[in-house]
């Protein structure tokens, strides 16, 4: 690899490669070199807090052997040193995890000082070293890989779960910024079981410090005909692992998270019951995105599976009216993409119960039917007819009284505006006509998909 210098294949790429997995990245150490030499064999220096350089061609990471000492509270209060006489075991010995302190050698040897691969075998995720509790960012991977891996058995380790406690309630977690929090739980929506984030952060306190609107959800029941699992926090879950099932986009999974958060909030007068839970999600989807800076496409996603999620459920019982209002107030013509996303939350909702988790969800495939009726209404035709109706109304009139030229300018004017389309014509009052045209021309075509479709019961 590198002449010279010892060059060692570390962390993930061992551990997946070990696991069978595919392996995205390759990260190196590099034993008795200093940035000087490696700068000049061509690598270039990207790491600004310690010396991790690109390889010239490959682009792969090149990290120097480091150790780093704890000098304040937060993640980022450490102090690096590193330097040629850094022994491989000394870097390692300073990651998180046994399974991600492995390294390969040039010739394909696996070495092990801290007892990995005992700990792949076992399905563990177990702390190197007491030094674990300085960065609190560690809460956070151990509860990330916990999802990334629980296809494949790994659970935490008791004595790992009771450091994680300890730096709950040292208040290091506290110390997290909002970017970092956001980094860690997008990677943890992309796993195959994301609930187990939660569930790790859960047993150890964390989560409700850093996701309070989460955490509040256990324990609070819902009306046990809809939702034989009663729990919230229990449903909140399966919804999740559900959602994961459905699609691999994570921002439905975190429409998924979001959906129910106001039930955690709903009055205990009213409980079981969860009226106007919907828009109290809305507020606390708001809150939490603001909080960790949660990019729009997340949060667009996840207001409107908040706010329309009870309706879609119960399409069978609704007015063409209603039907209408939610397409409109869901964009669905415009941005039918995200409508289509945000069906598939609502079918993670409904089969993210107790023995409801292999039946068809048969609502999706009507709001569908309705949206593509809605679609299929020719707008522009109903705007050149109204237009064309309008232009000879405005000539007869004008020139009855003689005035060919103030027609001309008067159907220019009107015309305009009203082919704009029914938004922007809906200011005068043949553009308001317009609009309750085609409005009504798509409450009749929704009315002509409700008379054959059928639908399943929906949860509360």
């Amino acid at each position: 690899m590198l002449s010279g210098f010892e060059t060692y294949l570390v962390g993930g790429a061992v551990r997946d490669r070990l696991l069978q997995r595919p392996v995205e990245e390759r990260d190196y150490v590099v034993v008795g070199a200093t940035p000087t030499q490696l700068l000049a064999l061509g690598f270039r220096q990207v790491g600004a807090d310690f010396p991790v350089f690109l390889h010239p061609h490959t682009r792969d990471e090149h990290a120097l052997a480091r150790t780093e000492r704890k000098t304040r509270p937060g993640y980022r209060g450490f102090v690096v040193h590193a330097a040629p006489e850094v022994t491989l075991r000394e870097d390692l010995r300073r990651r998180d995890l046994t399974i991600n302190a492995l390294a390969q050698d040039e010739a394909g040897e696996v070495i092990d000082y801290f007892g990995g691969l005992a700990d792949l075998d076992a399905r563990v995720l177990r702390h190197v070293s007491a030094a674990f509790t300085e960065d609190p960012v560690r809460l956070l991977r151990v509860a990330r890989f916990a999802a990334q891996l629980a296809e494949l058995g790994f659970s935490v380790a008791a004595e790992t779960q009771e450091l994680m406690r300890a730096m709950v309630d040292a208040g290091e977690v506290d110390a997290l910024v909002p970017e970092r929090v956001w980094q860690e739980l997008d990677k943890a929506l992309a796993a195959p079981r994301p609930s187990r984030f939660f569930e790790v952060l859960r047993q150890c306190g964390a989560l409700a410090r850093l996701f309070p609107e989460v955490d509040r959800l256990w324990g609070v029941p819902q009306p046990v005909k809809w939702h034989p699992e009663i729990d919230t926090g229990i449903h909140a879950m399966m919804v999740l692992d559900m959602a994961a099932r459905l699609s691999p986009q994570p921002e439905v999974r975190f429409a998924a998270l979001g959906h129910d958060l106001g039930k955690g909030t709903t009055p205990a007068e009213i409980l079981p019951s969860h009226k106007g839970h919907e828009e109290r999600s809305v507020g606390l989807i708001h809150h939490l995105c603001d909080r960790l800076r949660v990019p729009n496409r997340y949060r667009e996603l996840a207001v409107i599976a908040a706010r329309y999620h009870g309706l879609v459920h119960k399409i069978g019982e609704l007015r063409p009216t209603t039907i209408l209002e939610v397409l409109e107030g869901a964009d669905a013509c415009r941005r039918p993409e995200r409508f289509e996303l945000m069906l598939l939350v609502c079918e993670a909702d409904y089969r993210g119960r107790t023995s409801y988790e292999d039946r068809s969800y048969v609502q999706g495939e009507c709001w569908r039917a309705c949206q593509a009726a809605m679609r299929g209404v020719d707008t522009a035709a109903i705007v050149r007819e109204a237009t064309l109706t309008r232009e000879a109304a405005v000539a007869r009139e004008v020139t009855i009284n003689g005035a060919a030229a103030i027609a001309r300018e008067a159907i220019f004017t009107k015309a305009t505006a009203i082919a704009r389309g029914p938004a922007i014509a809906r200011d005068t009052g043949s553009g308001s006509r317009i609009a309750d045209q085609i409005r009504l021309a798509r409450l009749q075509a929704i009315r002509q998909v409700l008379a054959c479709e059928e639908y399943a019961d929906s949860p509360d």
